[in-house]
């Protein structure tokens, strides 16, 4: 999937919903939400495609403080597909809800944590069979993924206070290597344009990971282009 680039958008914030109905008609999806914590502005903010009145009504109920969906999803590291918590009392009381709003059951909610405690939470659904499911998940799961993390980065990003914090300092060398490497450099390419050891190319990449809160130096090419901390080659 070609990821839409939400921060080119003049009205970025309003036009979230739309970038979240142009996911469920890529991937052929029912529903798509987005929900996330800003813990320097102690929020909770969201943003989903779901019918108004079953917005409305999840929030009456507070169902944000007790859906198993986000709470399990917000301490692990893997994508969490709804099957594992169905049958949890929660869970059934807030689908069976969901079920009158013509929301379905058959979905998953993939975490995203970002460099200063934040996470994100993705979450798609779809009315279909298991079997069904399960072919398209294995189908969409690394699309689904890489728009998890854009997308959160987008709304972390769009937050003035978070968007000054969220700037790493990385050094001069961990710039440097990261711009080599999205020039399309391998690591032992830039340990000899740079003459240093591979070694010390990977301690530099590891740091620049860690402060990019990535997961792969690839992720972190990613984030050090959208903060303009590197350019795209």
């Amino acid at each position: 999937m070609a990821v839409i680039d939400l921060s080119t958008f003049p009205d970025a914030e309003k036009d979230l919903e739309g970038y979240l109905d142009s996911i469920c008609q890529t991937h052929e999806l029912d529903f798509a939400a987005y929900a996330g914590t800003n813990p320097v502005a102690q929020t909770f903010h969201g943003v989903v495609n779901y019918p108004s009145e079953w917005r409305e009504h999840y929030v009456s109920q507070h169902f944000e403080n007790r859906d198993p969906a986000l709470h399990v999803a917000s301490r692990s590291v893997a994508p969490v597909d709804w099957g594992r918590i169905r049958g949890e009392p929660a869970f059934d009381t807030i689908f069976r809800a969901a079920h009158d709003y013509g929301v379905p059951d058959q979905g998953l909610t993939i975490p995203v944590r970002g460099p200063f405690g934040d996470i994100g939470l993705f979450s798609v659904s779809r009315s279909c069979s298991a079997h069904e499911w399960r072919l398209l998940k294995s189908k969409v799961i690394g699309d689904l993924q890489q728009a998890a993390v854009h997308l959160h980065d987008h709304v972390v990003q769009s937050d003035t206070l978070t968007s000054v914090l969220a700037v790493p300092s990385l050094s001069s060398r961990e710039v440097e290597i990261l711009q080599w490497i999205a020039a399309g450099k391998s690591q032992q390419d830039a340990a000899e344009i740079l003459a240093i050891s591979p070694r010390t190319i990977e301690v530099h990449l590891r740091s620049a990971r860690e402060k990019l809160a990535a997961l792969t130096t690839a992720q972190a090419i990613g984030r050090a282009i959208a903060r303009g901390l590197i350019y795209p080659a």
